[in-house]
């Protein structure tokens, strides 16, 4: 496996294992996921909660298949179809104006919006780029691991911390 792979893979791997944590932990962050879906009002509201444990139950596939090695393909394939389906919801979410809290990792109240769809552009870059280097054969070198799993775990804070840092920074009416 090359450097390439093991980033691809373990960023990948902590993004959606946060994602099913943050949505699964209880029956209150699940409900909360099941809100923000009937929010986005793109399938009957009676599914909701069906598409919610879908989503939950998608996204924990894609840990498992991105943590075996034989499956990492697969794993890679599921995240895209994942991301390609979750990115065209807010997408048209947004341009029909309708408004739901992100909850992609449990809490955040923000909003849905065009940060959310560059968040899962990137994401999806990183599958496409992961699916490109499955399987490759590289170095193994520890120093070498290490600086690709803490280059993993540096994105997967930031992706997951997005609403955070983004409502940091944010220059509000009253700052100008």
């Amino acid at each position: 496996m090359s450097y390439a792979e093991l980033f691809f893979r373990a960023f990948l791997l902590g993004v959606f294992l946060f994602a099913v944590l943050g949505k699964a932990r209880g029956r209150a962050a699940f409900n909360e996921f099941v809100r923000s879906i009937q929010g986005l009002r793109l399938t009957p509201r009676k599914w909701s909660a069906h598409v919610a444990a879908l989503v939950v139950a998608a996204e924990a596939v894609v840990v498992v298949l991105l943590a075996v090695p034989g499956t990492v393909v697969a794993g890679f394939g599921l995240a895209a179809l994942l991301l390609i389906g979750m990115t065209g919801a807010i997408v048209v979410a947004i341009g029909t104006g309708r408004q739901a809290p992100c909850r992609c990792f449990g809490a955040s109240v923000t909003p849905l919006g065009t940060a959310h769809v560059v968040r899962n552009l990137i994401l999806l870059a990183t599958a496409a780029g992961g699916l490109g280097f499955a399987g490759s054969a590289g170095a193994t070198e520890p120093g070498g691991v290490v600086l690709a799993l803490a280059a993993a775990v540096v994105g997967v804070l930031l992706v997951v911390r997005a609403d955070d840092l983004m409502a940091l920074f944010a220059v509000t009416q009253d700052s100008k």
